[in-house]
């Protein structure tokens, strides 16, 4: 090696080492100013943006210009687009962080110095964490929102407060139990080993937090160890009622409740799973107007359905167009109309529910702060469209008591027949390939689900009735819900009438009768499906009596099912007010209807009151029922033209809402 070369080595290796030293001591000087320009702005305001790329040009290699850029992304996310954006500079943030400062967050609680010393890149760093895991969970990337948390667990911290990573794990299992392996490798095969892990990651968080708990009780107090294994707790509350360990569930939400940290959603979808639906109702309205920007508020999910239990159909139309007003197109807007469609439908207003569900079907939703997944906001549209279809054909024959030799009316009927088998069909793969769907569809209720009892009835009915009977007088036996067993019993006498075994169910249903109904304002519909299937039972007895007695009690608890049963309703109709052609023609549609009209003492007492104005006419109608209860009190309905008026005011009769001003449907075109 000559002297020559030699020099040359020296020379570019000092070269080197000043560029390296003068490099460092800009970027130290970058970054000093960055740190005291971020003092005076929030990185969710809106100034944040720009100030965010003044960063990176100050020092590309420094990770706050990055954690301003994705903190402001992702507050204003509200779509799978914004937070997949969000995720790259977040991801960039956490990266660089990582780099510069492993060893100081690898040593952050080896003294309180230190934890002072280090604690603003400590903020720092769970700000990146929360909003990056929350853009993974939020567009369903569970294996890199896995692989963060792997990542802060390195760390390992001796207190883990806010990130509680064994919290998160143990969510993520719970909220892709029904998933496997071969989806996302951190998940086990099989919704039962799932479960367990979620289970044992709470039970990990239980003895990590007792591991190192005199040694955080001398930095933040005593008081530290209880609030963590609240966190904890919330976790246990679930998977419990998830795993029907109703008294633990109960257990753990009551610690929850004395700590102040319950989820009353939560509590409340609890109660409602073991039958208490007045304190499921309490308690799931208790969290409201709970603060949830950009989330599926779940309150206003649920307490609709609860509101269609207890027959409040119109409350339950008003809440979710409440929520949905207040919400736009943000996450949740389509479980709000979800829930729309579903409050319509249980009104009679079915024109209304298609076109919530649609909205909901053409809506690309997140499912965002909640274990609900895309597969059961699939089902439940699905599932509700069955229903739909259902209630549609028996409408067509409600309101059309000649329907077998109309043409337009067979033709409707059959356009619904293939459109509900369709939606069966659909609605069927999905549930042989859910493994879930016995604790999701067959248990009636679970906190879990999205669909209702009722609702499971529309699915299950046209199949095996001996399978399903079997099912039902198994659950009779090893439920452990009191509350519920009715609910077992009424299904498994439905199974029996609909196997032709129609004197067993009979007499099923009449043991279910006479068994007191602890919560009759909240569970009308129960109520109502059971006097409902009493009705047809008497029918095919010919007991005049009986079907009198039930079909009164059908249309004091619930009258909007009336027109969807197949039952003939005795009414006495008394018609006041205006009588012109017009007149004539609505009550002769009225009549049309499948309906008995006839001047009985036991009879329904229908009063429509007709009136005039300029070119709209007006109908005031009002129901009573055979005891005298009033059931429709003044409704009104304005129209100009008798064609169909009369069959919405028959459908109107029993309860369904609507539209104060009837706009007739369009003639179907002609081809």
């Amino acid at each position: 090696m000559t002297k020559q070369f030699l020099y040359r080595i020296i020379l570019l290796t000092c070269f080197f080492y000043g560029w390296v030293f003068t490099t460092l001591a800009q970027n130290a000087a970058a970054r000093y100013e960055i740190d005291a320009k971020r003092k005076g702005v929030n990185p969710t305001d809106k100034d944040a943006l720009p100030r965010s790329r003044e960063f990176i040009r100050l020092d590309s290699t420094y990770y706050v210009g990055y954690l301003y850029e994705g903190l402001y992304k992702f507050d204003r996310s509200a779509d799978y687009l914004g937070y997949k954006n969000a995720i790259i500079p977040l991801k960039k943030a956490f990266d660089l962080l990582d780099k510069d400062y492993h060893k100081n967050f690898a040593t952050i609680y080896n003294s309180v110095d230190n934890l002072i010393a280090n604690f603003p890149r400590y903020q720092d760093l769970y700000m990146i964490f929360t909003a990056l895991k929350g853009c993974y969970d939020n567009i369903e990337m569970p294996d890199e929102a896995m692989e963060l948390v792997n990542k802060i667990d390195a760390y390992h911290f001796k207190n883990d407060y806010g990130f509680d990573l064994c919290y998160q794990r143990s969510w993520m299992y719970h909220r892709s139990r029904f998933l496997t392996a071969s989806k996302h490798n951190f998940l086990k095969n099989s919704v039962q080993e799932n479960e367990q892990m979620a289970f044992q990651w709470c039970y990990n968080g239980l003895a990590y937090i007792k591991r190192y708990e005199a040694d955080n009780d001398a930095i933040f107090g005593p008081g530290q160890t209880q609030q963590r294994q609240l966190t904890i707790y919330h976790n246990l509350a679930l998977l419990h009622c998830f795993n029907k360990n109703y008294d633990s569930s109960q257990y753990y939400y009551e610690l929850l409740a004395d700590g102040g940290r319950v989820s009353w959603n939560n509590y409340g979808g609890m109660q409602g799973e073991v039958g208490n639906f007045a304190t499921s109702q309490e308690y799931f309205s208790r969290d409201m107007y709970k603060s949830a920007e950009h989330f599926l508020r779940e309150p206003y999910y649920y307490l609709p359905q609860l509101y269609v239990y207890a027959g409040k159909t119109k409350e339950a139309i008003s809440l979710c167009q409440e929520m949905i007003t207040e919400s736009g197109s943000t996450p949740g807007f389509g479980w709000y109309n979800i829930a729309l469609g579903r409050s319509y439908m249980y009104d009679g207003q079915l024109d209304s529910c298609a076109f919530a569900l649609d909205k909901a079907a053409n809506f690309k939703e997140l499912h965002i702060g909640t274990t609900l997944t895309q597969n059961q906001y699939d089902f439940t549209i699905n599932l509700l469209r069955i229903q739909l279809y259902d209630k549609l054909l028996a409408q067509e024959k409600f309101l059309n008591k000649g329907w077998w030799y109309s043409p337009t009316s067979l033709y409707n009927i059959a356009e619904f027949k293939a459109k509900k088998m369709a939606a069966e069909y659909v609605v069927v793969n999905q549930l042989m390939n859910d493994p879930e769907r016995d604790r999701l569809v067959y248990d009636l209720f679970c906190a879990e689900s999205t669909t209702t009892f009722d609702e499971a009835w529309y699915l299950m009915k046209d199949f095996s009735p001996r399978y399903f009977i079997k099912k039902y007088q198994d659950y009779q036996q090893t439920d452990k819900r009191a509350n519920i067993q009715k609910y077992f019993q009424l299904f498994t006498a439905k199974f029996a009438y609909e196997k032709g075994d129609k004197k067993e169910a009979l007499t099923a249903l009449q043991n279910i009768d006479r068994s007191a109904v602890a919560d009759t304002a909240s569970e009308k519909l129960f109520i109502a499906r059971v006097y409902e299937n009493l009705v047809q039972a008497y029918d095919a007895t010919d007991d005049k009596n009986k079907l009198a007695i039930y079909s009164n009690a059908l249309l004091e608890e619930y009258p909007q099912i009336i027109p969807f049963a197949g039952i003939q309703t005795t009414v006495q109709l008394n018609t006041a007010g205006l009588t012109d052609d017009v007149t004539n023609a609505v009550i002769n549609e009225i009549k049309d209807c499948n309906i008995n009209f006839a001047n009985t003492d036991n009879a329904a007492q229908a009063t429509i009151a007709f009136t005039k104005k300029g070119s709209s006419y007006q109908a005031l109608i009002n129901l009573r029922s055979a005891n005298g209860k009033k059931l429709v009190i003044n409704q009104r309905l304005i129209f100009k033209t008798p064609s169909g008026a009369g069959k919405e005011i028959a459908l109107r009769m029993f309860g369904k809402g609507g539209a104060l001003v009837f706009d007739p449907p369009p003639a179907p075109e002609k081809k």
